[in-house]
């Protein structure tokens, strides 16, 4: 069984607000980015979910593939929780300027 890891990209902010600071130096915008990682969490919480429903039919006999796919799944979630609360952390913070 081989393990893959996370793909992560950094986020680089150029310093301007016009449209071209949108777009991140892989090409991509922000966007995109975000997106494709919410779809990579919910495909590992399907994997999961399906190595579980598959054990418990006695398909898969070794319980540690089950384990390293929840935990994939369980790490790759509270990444993105973590992430999300920053996002509204620095959301807030910017309503809270005075202009």
């Amino acid at each position: 069984m081989r393990i893959d890891p996370i793909k992560l990209t950094p986020v680089t902010f150029s310093g301007g607000l016009d449209k071209s600071s949108e777009v991140t130096e892989s090409g991509k915008p922000f966007s995109e980015i975000f997106s494709e990682a919410l779809n990579n969490v919910n495909k590992l919480q399907s994997n999961a979910k399906e190595a579980s429903i598959k054990l418990a039919a006695g398909q898969i006999e070794d319980i540690s593939e089950v384990m390293i796919a929840s935990e994939k799944a369980s790490v790759a979630l509270q990444l993105t929780m973590q992430v999300r609360n920053k996002v509204v952390d620095a959301y807030q913070e910017v309503m809270r300027m005075q202009v």
